[in-house]
């Protein structure tokens, strides 16, 4: 492999990291390494390509690395680990490390791209996917925090997650598939960062507060909720109902919920067919609440690739997070298309084109 794609590919990828902290003889280029989660031979090659390399060599040949050459190297991983193109990255901290000190009120250098001639458009989810999977490789938890809000805020949920965080998940998955155990504590970090970044999206003012809410749960032996913790933000995000009851509700737990809650609907999501259990989703359709003569009944919407195969008489399925958006929200007369974020190519696409920005359509 290339030094170059050595660089694309693995850039700050090593997951361990050594407590080893520089002082002020310098370490090793092996300590960085391991201190900053990349390999010697990425910190070889910013040095020689991009003059990112320690002050002063001992005896004229060895490398020993200052406090002020390892600061220059963490702000070039946290700018990679963003998605700028190393190239790029260099040349801000370069510019930064010959700047005059910052005032306390200057704001920090960002981690998204410039918007200069010849570089892609900020927004762009090639990008975005790559700074996130970097990010979570190297298990830079701060990076990550600052990175999910940065997309949800700009993006809005529906499209954050469909765009940029599942692709990332399924991404970090298969490099989990491929290399056996190597990888599974970046998915369940990045799991537990997209996860909280999901519950803080605000909640929107109620829409409705004469209808029942929606209620999410996985079905019994279900343990995957992310999907329904995003449609459950989602939802909230247009100022609609919800209650969230998580992983693996049993049976008798999903019946005294809604008899008790009254939902308007109930989203059932199961991963895998092992989970998906057709009885039960009729169960739950069939069953009712409310005085004698006023009795109601919930809308059963099954979510999730584990409902595969044919359709049940009655029952909603739903594809993807937009889809489910959708759906749901038409059940309280709500028009979700509208209020969300359009994508940011069809956005700039339109805004060329001198006309407004028709919704994309829900896959």
């Amino acid at each position: 492999m290339s030094e170059s794609m050595h660089e694309v590919e693995s850039g700050c990828e090593n997951p361990y990291a050594s407590r080893e902290a520089p002082d002020d003889v310098g370490v090793s280029t092996g300590a960085v390494a391991r201190r900053l989660g990349v390999s010697p031979t990425t910190l070889r090659s910013w040095d020689r390509r991009y003059g990112l390399g320690p002050a002063a060599r001992q005896d004229g040949r060895h490398r020993r690395w200052t406090p002020g050459d390892v600061a220059l190297l963490e702000e070039m991983c946290r700018l990679t680990a963003a998605g700028v193109p190393p190239a790029e990255a260099a040349r801000a901290v370069r510019d930064r490390s010959m700047a005059p000190p910052p005032s306390p009120r200057a704001p920090a250098l960002a981690l998204r791209r410039p918007e200069h001639d010849g570089a892609l458009p900020l927004g762009d989810v090639r990008l975005d996917c790559r700074g996130l999977s970097r990010a979570a490789v190297r298990l830079d938890a701060p990076a990550m925090e600052e990175l999910l809000t940065s997309f949800v805020e700009g993006y809005g949920l529906v499209r954050a997650w469909e765009n940029v965080m599942m692709p990332t998940l399924r991404a970090v998955g298969r490099k989990w598939a491929s290399a056996g155990d190597k990888y599974v504590e970046v998915e369940h970090l990045l799991s537990w960062h997209i996860s909280s970044a999901l519950r803080r999206v605000p909640p929107a003012p109620p829409m409705r507060t004469d209808v029942g809410p929606v209620m999410l749960a996985c079905v019994p032996g279900e343990q995957h909720t992310l999907p329904i913790e995003a449609l459950t933000g989602a939802l909230g995000e247009l100022g609609l109902p919800t209650r969230m009851f998580g992983a693996a509700v049993p049976v008798t737990a999903l019946d005294e919920a809604a008899r008790r809650i009254g939902p308007r609907a109930v989203v059932l999501w199961s991963q895998s067919r092992s989970t998906a259990s057709r009885p039960l989703a009729q169960h739950i359709a069939a069953g009712t609440w409310g005085v004698k003569g006023a009795r109601g009944g919930p809308e059963v919407v099954l979510a999730g690739p584990g409902w595969a195969g044919p359709p049940l008489p009655g029952l909603a399925r739903v594809h993807g997070l937009g889809e489910a958006v959708v759906s749901l929200a038409g059940l309280y007369g709500a028009e979700p298309a509208a209020l969300m974020r359009p994508a940011p190519a069809a956005e700039e696409e339109e805004e060329r084109r001198g006309r407004p920005t028709e919704p994309a359509p829900h896959t």
